[in-house]
C-alpha cells in the first residue's frame, strides 16, 4: 500500500518502515541486530557540531538506509501514525509564543564550569554536575510549560549534556526532569530500560534538521520525530519506552521510517529538497510522544519559515 500524505509541510510524502532491527517487548528482545553495524553496506561521515562528531561516522544514527527491506507491519504503523496527517517541519526562524521555534542547542568550551543539577528520575539520569550556562537557551523559552530541553556540547571534551523539563534555579545550578550524557566519539548506548531527556532514551542532538547542514547542501544522519501514541515497546538503539498499549500496529520507540526512494522531490525548494533527501537516504526515527510526522530541528534565524511550510 502506498501511503501518501497531503500537501502541508513537506506535501504529498510517502513514507515506508524499514526492516525491524530489533524490539523489546515486555523484557523479551526480538531480532538479532549486535552486528548490523559491522555489516551496513552505506556509511557516512558524521556530521559536526563545535569541532566534535555527532556520534563516530559508523554510528546507526549515520548509517544510509535507503537499500534496507520494508517491514512486514509497515502498512499498519503508517496507519497507526495518520496517513492524512502532515509531515510538518517543528522548527524554524523566530519565536512562536515568545520561544524559539525548535530544540535550541548551546556550544561551551571545555572550561565551562560545572554547576550543581538534580534530577526528579534520578535513577535513570546521569548525575551532575553539568557544565551548563546560566543563559543556556530553553526550548519554548523561559516561560515555557513544554518539554523545556536544554542541550549543550562541551566543545572541549566533546560531551553531550541533555536534560528534559529543566528549570535554572537561584543557586545558579538547574533542576531537570532527567539528564543524560553523552561522549560524541563514542556508540555506547544508555542502559537497557533508561530514558534519556528523551522518552526513547536516545541522544536529542544527533536527530535535529540544523540550518548550517541544508546549506552545506547535505544532511547525512537520520532525523528526530514525534508521533501521538506508541507502543509499549522499543526497538534497537532506542532503550525506553513511554506507553501501555501493547498493541502491536502501534509505532514502538526508536522505529525508522523513510521517504520512498522513488519519490519525486524536484518540485520542491532547493532547502526542501535538502531535508527530502535525508528523509530518503536516512530516514527518520520516533524518538518520543508528541504530535504525529513533526520533524524536528533546530531554530535558526536563516530557515525560510514559508518555505518550510
Amino acid at each position: 500500500m502506498n501511503v501518501y500524505l497531503t500537501p502541508c509541510r513537506f506535501a504529498s510524502c510517502r513514507l515506508c518502515t524499514i526492516l525491524l532491527l530489533g524490539v523489546m517487548i515486555g523484557g523479551i528482545v526480538i531480532g538479532e541486530i549486535g552486528t548490523w553495524i559491522g555489516k551496513a553496506q552505506a556509511m557516512s561521515s558524521a556530521a559536526s557540531v563545535g569541532g566534535c562528531p555527532l556520534f563516530p561516522g559508523n554510528n546507526i544514527w549515520n548509517q544510509n538506509i535507503s537499500t534496507l527491506p520494508i517491514h512486514r507491519n509497515s502498512a499498519n504503523y503508517i496507519n497507526s501514525i495518520g496517513i492524512t496527517g502532515h509531515v510538518h517541519a517543528d522548527f524554524g526562524a523566530g519565536l512562536w509564543a515568545g520561544g524559539p521555534i525548535g530544540i535550541p542547542y548551546v556550544v561551551v568550551p571545555g572550561s565551562q564550569p560545572k554547576v550543581p543539577v538534580s534530577f526528579t528520575y534520578a535513577s535513570e539520569s546521569d548525575p551532575g554536575p553539568y557544565p551548563i550556562p546560566t543563559n543556556a537557551p530553553i526550548e519554548g523559552g523561559a516561560q515555557s510549560s513544554g518539554d523545556r530541553h536544554v542541550i549543550v556540547v562541551d566543545s572541549g571534551n566533546c560531551n553531550l549534556y541533555e536534560m528534559y523539563a529543566a528549570y535554572h534555579q537561584a543557586n545558579g545550578g538547574w533542576k531537570a526532569g532527567s539528564g543524560a550524557v553523552w561522549n560524541l566519539n563514542s556508540n555506547a548506548l544508555r542502559p537497557s530500560t533508561w530514558t534519556s531527556a528523551d522518552a526513547a532514551g536516545l541522544p536529542i542532538l544527533p536527530g535535529l534538521a540544523r540550518y548550517d547542514e541544508v546549506a552545506s547542501g547535505v544532511i547525512t544522519h537520520a532525523l528526530r520525530f514525534t508521533v501521538n501514541n506508541t507502543q509499549k515497546a522499543f526497538l534497537w538503539p532506542a532503550r525506553h519506552y513511554a506507553s501501555s498499549s501493547t498493541d502491536p500496529n502501534l509505532p514502538p520507540m526508536g522505529l525508522r521510517l523513510r521517504l520512498k526512494v522513488s519519490f519525486n522531490i524536484s518540485s520542491f525548494s532547493s532547502q526542501n529538497r535538502v531535508i527530502l533527501t535525508a528523509l530518503k537516504h536516512y530516514g527518520m526515527i520516533v524518538a518520543d510522544n508528541g504530535s504525529s510526522w513533526y520533524i524536528s530541528g533546530a531554530p535558526d534565524s536563516r530557515w525560510n519559515n514559508d518555505d518550510l511550510h
